[in-house]
């Protein structure tokens, strides 16, 4: 019998995932991470589960690290005035990273997780590659883009096929209390938004400055420049007839630009610390679909490859300008249906 870790959490996802894999005839080793001091709630609903279902439950305290990666990227990008993603950060470094440093301990030859994507066989790129969720609402490919080959050969996506509610009506017919819980919205440590964790965590750095025109006119006060993000519109509080919104931020003046939504449109955009699955020089030869942020329904256009100063540099150049381009954010490509890597917009 094969053994799988499973990642457990204590949702409907992870407890279905579990389930199928289970009665799919895998050795089930569920695995619940503990990230933060205040996840007691969620660590006591995965024992329950993990009871229910009868199988192993191991606990693994990773919140040392979440500490030093996640929020230590996450407050270091908003002090750089970008927007950092942590979940993919999250995902990459301390999730997954955590099941496959435990399942090489006990011998494990799979990792599942309730992620929303599958794996699957690509002709045309000759490689298996994370393609999108049958329930295309759903579709998390987005988050497991920093995944190397290796890990991903290793991978089980039991949901892939499913809606989230057949998966829902799963967990009610295995007698699961949780099984109508709410998806989580927004950051997991920042239930209470991010703006107030910022102000939480960062204190005295967050410093009024002033919201600035094209042509260098001071045309408002900002709350501190750690609290806006690039296309942002609502709450700057600029009593004018046109609306304002952010078109860059400035950390070493500690101000804000501000400008025309039309002036948010670009051609194309650099990334920086990238990662391909599949190899660069097929890339520059198709054309991709570019998703700027989680939430983006996808922009057609091509790879380039540019040497500046010496040095390789790559950009991706939309068909038709784009106004979604956040620095910080991760613009994740795909080839079709298939995931082919991406990286951090700089």
């Amino acid at each position: 019998m094969e053994k799988v870790v499973v990642g457990l959490s204590g949702g409907v996802d992870s407890s279905v995932t579990a389930y199928i894999l289970k009665n799919s005839g895998y050795e089930v080793i569920a695995v619940t991470l503990k990230m933060e001091k205040n996840s007691q709630g969620e660590i006591e609903e995965a024992q329950k589960i993990a009871k229910k279902l009868e199988i192993v439950h191991k606990i693994l305290d990773v919140s040392k690290e979440f500490e030093e990666i996640v929020i230590k990227d996450f407050l270091e990008g908003y002090n750089k005035g970008t927007t950092p993603s942590p979940c993919v950060v999250c995902d990459e470094r301390i999730k997954i990273k955590s099941l496959v440093d435990y399942a090489n301990t006990i011998g494990a030859k799979y990792i599942a997780t309730g992620h929303y994507c599958n794996l699957e066989y690509s002709p045309k790129m000759d490689k298996f590659l994370l393609k999108n969720a049958t329930d295309i609402r759903k579709d998390q490919t987005y988050m497991l883009y920093r995944l190397g080959e290796e890990t991903l050969k290793r991978m089980k996506f039991p949901l892939y096929n499913f809606t989230k509610a057949e998966v829902r009506e799963i967990a009610k017919k295995m007698g699961l209390e949780i099984y109508n819980k709410k998806d989580s919205q927004g950051i997991c440590f920042a239930p209470e938004g991010y703006k107030e964790y910022l102000q939480k965590k960062l204190g005295e750095k967050i410093e009024k400055g002033n919201f600035v025109d094209e042509d260098g006119n001071i045309i408002g006060t900002h709350e501190g420049y750690q609290l806006y993000t690039i296309g942002q519109r609502r709450g700057l509080n600029i009593k004018k007839p046109k609306p304002y919104f952010i078109l860059d931020i400035r950390p070493s003046k500690n101000e804000i630009l501000l400008g025309d939504y039309d002036k948010l449109y670009i051609s194309e955009v650099e990334l920086i610390d990238y990662k391909f699955v599949v190899e660069i020089e097929k890339l520059l030869k198709v054309e991709l679909m570019a998703r700027p942020r989680f939430s983006s329904r996808g922009f057609m256009g091509k790879l380039k490859r540019k040497i500046i100063d010496g040095k390789e540099r790559i950009y991706f150049e939309y068909n038709e300008k784009n106004p979604q381009n956040a620095k910080g954010q991760h613009m994740v490509l795909y080839f079709g249906e298939y995931l082919v890597g991406g990286g951090v917009i700089g």
